[in-house]
């Protein structure tokens, strides 16, 4: 487990081009389609699994907090997308996204949920953008519950694999190589 998750983290820097993993996607079955979606981009992968070893690594109410924070601004910013409406800066707030949680994790950063909780706010509601002006033009509530459910599912698998590691060293490199990944992918 641990190779595949170092390899998804060197990905990027031998293709960096899969970080905008993003164009032309087929607009029958939307509920796989929405399913598929976060799975398909590495900046999106990236930071949704980074957010869950954040949240094992904080542990308490941040376990469902964060993951339940990003998913709700997800949908909203998913929404707003789809709607048509702007929203600056959203491919560099991905990849920050993916940059600035890689470091809290590796410098086991401790912040009060109630600092964390407006950046998740923040960065949920720009993949949801992506997600939603990305999405198809009919069946969005479906493409919609897709995505939602890929998201807390990565969510899921990074808090998951937080605690298994128990908060020591090798959740930090993680962290760390994300946040690596994230910078590779900004210059890629």
């Amino acid at each position: 487990m641990k190779r595949l998750i170092l390899a998804s983290m060197l990905l990027p820097a031998v293709f960096p081009g899969t970080a905008l993993a993003h164009p032309g996607h087929v607009h029958d079955a939307q509920f796989i389609h929405g399913l598929a979606h976060p799975v398909g981009g590495v900046d999106h992968l990236l930071a949704m699994v980074t957010l869950g070893l954040l949240a094992a690594q904080l542990g308490g109410r941040a376990i469902w907090a964060l993951p339940a924070t990003f998913v709700g601004a997800m949908l909203a910013g998913g929404a707003m997308g789809a709607g048509g409406m702007g929203l600056p800066a959203v491919e560099p707030m991905i990849l920050a996204s993916v940059v600035v949680l890689g470091v809290l994790v590796a410098m086991a950063v401790r912040l009060p949920l109630e600092a964390l909780v407006p950046v998740v706010v923040i960065f949920g509601a720009a993949h949801g953008w992506a997600h939603g002006a990305e999405g198809p033009a009919t069946g969005l509530g479906l493409y919609a519950a897709g995505f939602a459910l890929a998201t807390m599912a990565l969510h899921l698998g990074g808090i998951a694999f937080g605690r298994l590691l128990s908060r020591g060293l090798e959740l930090r490199v993680l962290g760390g190589g994300t946040a690596l990944a994230g910078l590779a992918l900004a210059v890629g």
